[in-house]
């Protein structure tokens, strides 16, 4: 098993390309065409490569803070690696096969790569649940208003994965009661949610080290970083409102 140091390089470049995908893809989108909505676009591959890239780069970085023992730390952050590269690489490719990659029981191989990805996000949840739960147990180390960044993180990073369930849950009950072209749109009211709440483990715990480096007082950082996930918490509230709303 690779040391932890290595790992968290291992991720850090896993990241990088995941990223570099993303990116890749949105020339693919400018010379290509196409629609940017709807199940089978660019967007897709774009939105899933950045953020999965951006999102596994921020774990693996701030789970340093977290009280895990090294060996369990190395062995959540491959696994969760490995799942962020399946599940950036069957959207991908059904990208390039011009067919929508989740809720899509067409034909077998559809059937197995939408199943692939459900099962994908379910490991994601147990994951990011783990490291979750691991920040509120013990109080996360690191300076003033990082310890709070990383709980308030990782809480609002639950949201996203509740999000994304229900999403994923509905769309499979609309599939299977023969109700296809609703399942394909059924998620658009629980996107902005997801969205918003996504990034949170990075945000925060950035603004508490860009902080750190300046030199006002512990107390004052602290206060920043608290009304900073106040904010966030706002912001979540508002696109949870909107998600019940328009449901």
């Amino acid at each position: 098993m690779p040391r932890p140091r290595s790992a968290e390089r291992l991720c850090h470049a896993t990241g990088l390309l995941l990223v570099l995908s993303g990116l890749a893809h949105l020339v693919v989108f400018a010379v290509d065409g196409g629609p940017w909505d709807g199940p089978v676009s660019w967007r897709k591959p774009v939105t899933f490569g950045l953020s999965f890239g951006v999102t596994l780069i921020a774990v693996t970085w701030v789970t340093s803070y977290l009280r895990v023992g090294p060996r369990l730390r190395t062995v959540l952050l491959l696994v969760f690696a490995a799942d962020c590269v399946v599940e950036v690489g069957g959207i991908t490719l059904q990208a390039w096969r011009r067919v929508p990659s989740h809720l899509n029981m067409e034909t077998p191989f559809d059937t197995a790569v939408s199943i692939t990805l459900a099962v994908g996000g379910g490991v994601l949840v147990v994951l990011l649940t783990v490291f979750a739960v691991a920040s509120f147990r013990h109080r996360p180390t690191g300076p003033a208003g990082m310890p709070l960044a990383v709980r308030a993180g990782f809480a609002v990073l639950l949201v996203a994965l509740a999000s994304g369930a229900a999403m994923i849950a509905r769309g499979v009950v609309l599939t299977r009661t023969g109700h296809q072209e609703a399942a394909y749109h059924s998620t658009a009211p629980l996107k902005p949610l997801h969205g918003v709440s996504l990034h949170a483990v990075l945000v925060l715990p950035a603004l508490a080290w860009l902080l750190s480096r300046t030199p006002w007082s512990e107390r004052l950082r602290w206060r920043v970083v608290a009304a900073a996930t106040g904010c966030y918490a706002v912001a979540v509230v508002i696109a949870g409102v909107w998600a019940v709303i328009t449901y």
